[in-house]
């Protein structure tokens, strides 16, 4: 391609202005006219007539013969133009050749193009060698190396750059992760020249990042190795560090797999609320857990403001504290510090301390407290495990409900209101550690209160505070600060988390108790109706996603009939689940649980959405850390039927109707579409708190009372599918939790039906969704939705057969469920590798069975034919479906038919 550009543009005559400049020059120094009078012109003649028509005859060639060399022609003509006007740095030997071979008597093109880029780079390597001194890494890499030394710690291996080879891949994942996220904040990262496509160095090391972040990442340490080696080494050299970092992200990046068109496919998200019979050990759900929050913003400058600033009386009453604080002989803060500060700020002394600061705190602030409020006190059991959470988990210091507890108390993660994560290292202020340490324990306060929208939390890592909220969308935080300098920000801190009501640390206030009763009100059919709530059903234990809530509940006049409240949070841009389960129930679709009422949940006369009134207003954009390149909007194309915004909502005695909220919006706000460039606020994410009342209840299918009755609801099902279908919906997320059985006669619900239409679309599809992608339960999705496959109807079909598989081998029988370790990574594993791990169990008739008569559970032994029956039918000859086959639905529920006369299945066990 070069000689080809060679020759299809010449230079020719292009010469000729050069030529007569260097005549001109030769003349006024009266020197001959010869390629050796260059060394008698002189720098300054050359500079200002030679390499000036020289420049203008090759610039605008530039393009196309140097755009197949290394660099992209911009970047060419950038370095032409710092060659000839860095004229203080201008050096005559660069350009010596290159003149030479222009002004020969016969110029050959191919050896003046040479010469102009070895001119060119040799500029440029001077360039970046004076960014790289003028700006040197310094001690900017620290916590890189604290990073580093802790995990050798942990592993128990020297500190030395021996020890990388010794560590697993996610060790190494995160030091990578830490190092890159240093090295984008270097101001070299911004001056340096871009290695791939990007504008500088910078914007290559953020895609970099983001690559490595994603689950699809093939992480390969090789090409990490010498960055790593390094920036590890005992004298840096800086030089070499940026050497390497250019390496690293001029590597090719394997391509994500290959998938149908983004808008029509709406991806899967994995998050922690997703697990199925998992003992949830941390390593695993940490891993998870990092995904689902996504980017931690942290820095944002209205935080105390937005969440501190609704304390009624706060300002003033910490004002009057730090002045008493600050009082007598002993106080107990002075010029230094708080007194008592452990120097080394160990764990077990700034506990200890920490208990104490906030009694003396709380005394002072007596004669200031606003309103009477429940005592509140710090827990501080950092080796004792908190009871109410699935694995073992450990809080170092948290405010609990309870007056009385103490350092022996057994408290549960339902009673703590604020938690908090200590840290003896101010470098351990990151991501990696005192960050996602939090959201661990926000999660499982999150999981434990069923309804928190939102939870407020503090990081200490030496004397550096940082105020934290996690809610649906993810986590925030306020600018660090050292509490020894700035005591009122600290006494404002402690007095804001003993004061706080419920609702301002995050309880949902629609929600209402009187006399031990919890109930909700909705504006139904023009009238008030108050739902008692009768018990807890279900609550999806993760931080940000749609986190569904269910309850039992009554009429209050009418206890005999049994509803459903769901709560959960909904991406803006989804149409709403209440508007298509009750186009689903006006079309007779049987076996789906039947509409009652919808509306977005409103908090004081606003719609409860998390960027608005859980986060009142912040916006991240201003976050310290904040990178746009890390916010991704939804999709700019929309479907037909997701863009519609128009929505119910309501306070308690107070709702607003769809047809209200449309006539109150022009057409072009009715249907639009969010668009992927537009600036500012808008382009970033936002969740909606919705609420739907269902008429039917039940419970989940793997607790039927027998193997025959758990068949009958899984027909049930199967049939509601086919019936949802054909009324136009496709339900996309089958799984355990969202097949229902109702075996209660006193119960007027449906014997079996489907629930959950968060995730449903309109057939046919025009588009995607709108969101920024979906959830489901891994364990129960398709080979192909897995790998990426435009969803259909035959996806929904193989889940429930994996539902089945499932629960045979999870179940000891009804509701009695197991952890199998053979299956639990099912929860963990990435996405392709679950999809191998699937092929593998149904391609071999025999394997399949013998997997099964291992596998299955004593109480579902007797399934083994006939779900191996269902395995034919839905995998045909062991391989995946190649067409949609509406009859499926038949045959699958003939098999499970046949299946429940056997004999050996209905047997009593």
């Amino acid at each position: 391609p070069r000689q080809r550009s060679l020759r299809d543009n010449p230079i020719g005559k292009g010469l000729e202005a050069l030529c007569a400049s260097f005549i001109s020059i030769c003349a006024d120094k009266q020197v001959l006219r010869a390629t050796y009078a260059l060394d008698e012109v002189g720098q300054d003649g050359i500079l200002r007539f030679s390499f000036f028509p020289l420049y203008k005859s090759f610039r605008l060639q530039s393009g196309s013969i140097l755009r197949q060399d290394v660099e992209p022609s911009e970047a060419i003509s950038s370095k032409l133009n710092s060659t000839v006007d860095g004229y203080d740095d201008f050096h005559f030997d660069r350009i010596k050749h290159l003149l030479n071979a222009a002004l020969a008597g016969h110029p050959d093109d191919t050896l003046i193009w040479d010469q102009i880029y070895h001119a060119v780079m040799q500029s440029a390597m001077a360039e970046r060698s004076r960014i790289i001194s003028d700006n040197p890494i310094g001690n900017g890499l620290a916590d890189f190396h604290a990073e580093f030394n802790s995990i050798c710690d942990e592993k128990n291996v020297p500190r030395t750059p021996d020890a990388l080879g010794q560590l697993d891949q996610e060790n190494l994942r995160n030091l990578v992760l830490t190092l890159l996220s240093a090295l984008q904040f270097f101001p070299a990262s911004r001056l340096l020249h871009s290695g791939g496509i990007g504008k500088n160095l910078r914007g290559d090391i953020i895609r970099l990042q983001s690559a490595v972040v994603s689950d699809d990442f093939r992480f390969d340490f090789d090409r990490f190795n010498r960055l790593l080696n390094a920036a590890l080494a005992d004298d840096l050299d800086d030089a070499l560090v940026w050497d390497q970092v250019n390496r690293a992200v001029t590597e090719p990046t394997p391509p994500p797999r290959p998938m149908p068109s983004s808008l029509q496919q709406t991806p899967w998200l994995h998050n922690t609320g997703s697990f199925a019979n998992s003992s949830e050990c941390r390593q695993d759900v940490d891993r998870v857990l990092r995904s689902e929050l996504g980017p931690l913003y942290v820095g944002l400058p209205r935080f105390r403001e937005a969440f501190f600033g609704r304390v009624a009386g706060l300002h003033a009453a910490s004002e009057a504290v730090l002045k008493k604080c600050t009082q007598g002989s002993n106080p107990l803060l002075s010029s230094e510090g708080w007194r008592g500060w452990p120097a080394g700020a160990k764990e077990g002394d700034v506990l200890a301390w920490f208990d104490d600061i906030l009694a003396k705190l709380d005394a002072f602030a007596e004669d200031h407290r606003p309103t009477p409020t429940r005592r509140r006190r710090p827990l501080a059991q950092p080796n004792k495990p908190i009871q109410g959470s699935t694995g073992e988990r450990k809080l170092d210091v948290g405010l609990v409900d309870d007056p009385d507890a103490g350092k022996d108390s057994r408290c549960r993660w339902s009673q703590i209101l604020v938690p908090g994560e200590l840290k003896r290292n101010p470098s351990a202020d990151r991501a990696s550690k005192a960050w996602l340490d939090l959201g661990r324990y926000a999660r499982e306060v999150l999981a434990a209160q069923d309804t928190r929208r939102f939870v407020l939390g503090f990081t200490l890592c030496g004397p550096l505070m940082r105020l934290w909220e996690f809610d649906r969308l993810g986590g925030i935080a306020s600018e660090k600060f050292d509490i020894n300098e700035d005591g009122l920000q600290f006494v404002s801190t402690i007095l804001g988390f003993l004061w706080m009501s419920e609702e301002e640390l995050g309880f949902d206030p629609t929600v209402v108790t009187v006399e031990g009763q919890r109930f909700v009100i909705i504006e139904r059919d023009d009238r008030t109706e108050r739902l008692v709530i009768d018990k807890l059903m279900a609550r999806a234990p993760c931080i940000a996603g749609r986190a569904t809530t269910c309850w039992r509940a009554h009429r209050e006049e009418d206890p005999q009939v049994r509803l459903v409240i769901k709560d959960s949070w909904q991406y803006t841009e989804r149409e709403e689940e209440g508007e298509l389960l009750q186009e689903a129930t006006e079309k007779g679709v049987v076996n789906v649980a039947r509409y009652y009422h919808h509306e977005t949940v409103q908090v004081h006369g606003t719609d409860d959405d998390t960027r608005t009134n859980v986060r009142g207003g912040l916006d991240i954009t201003t976050a310290t850390n904040y990178r746009p390149e890390r916010s991704m909007p939804p999709p700019s194309t929309i479907a037909s039927g997701a863009s519609r915004r128009t929505r119910s909502s309501s306070t308690a005695g107070r709702k607003r109707s769809s047809s209200q909220i449309s006539a109150a919006l022009p057409p072009s706000k009715r249907s639009c579409s969010t668009s992927s460039t537009k600036a500012g606020n808008d382009a970033l994410l936002n969740r909606v708190h919705r609420r739907v009342v269902l008429r039917d209840y039940g419970e989940p299918i793997y607790k039927a009372s027998s193997r025959s009755a758990l068949l009958a609801a899984l027909e049930g099902c199967i049939k509601g599918h086919e019936s949802l279908l054909e009324a136009g919906f496709l339900h996309r997320d089958i799984s355990v939790n969202n097949l229902m059985i109702n075996e209660d006669d006193n119960n007027h619900s449906l014997f079996s039906f489907l629930i959950d239409l968060d995730l449903a679309v309109r057939q046919p599809r025009e588009g995607a969704s709108g969101v920024k992608g979906k959830t489901g339960t891994r364990a129960f999705m398709a080979i192909g939705a897995l790998l990426g496959e435009q969803h259909s109807f035959m996806h929904d079909l193989e889940s429930f057969f994996w539902v089945l598989f499932w629960i045979c081998i999870h179940y000891k029988g009804p509701g009695e469920d197991t952890v199998v370790p053979r299956f639990e990574k099912w929860n963990y594993v990435d996405t392709k590798e679950l999809a191998e791990l699937k092929k593998g169990q149904v391609s071999h008739e025999g394997d399949f069975i013998r997997t099964a008569e291992e596998n299955f559970t004593p109480y579902y032994q007797p399934l083994i034919p006939w779900v191996n029956r269902l395995r034919k039918a839905v995998f045909p000859n062991g391989g995946r479906w190649e067409g949609k086959e509406i009859g499926l639905y038949a045959r699958m529920r003939e098999i499970i038919r046949e299946a429940r006369k056997d004999q050996k299945v209905s047997a009593e066990t």
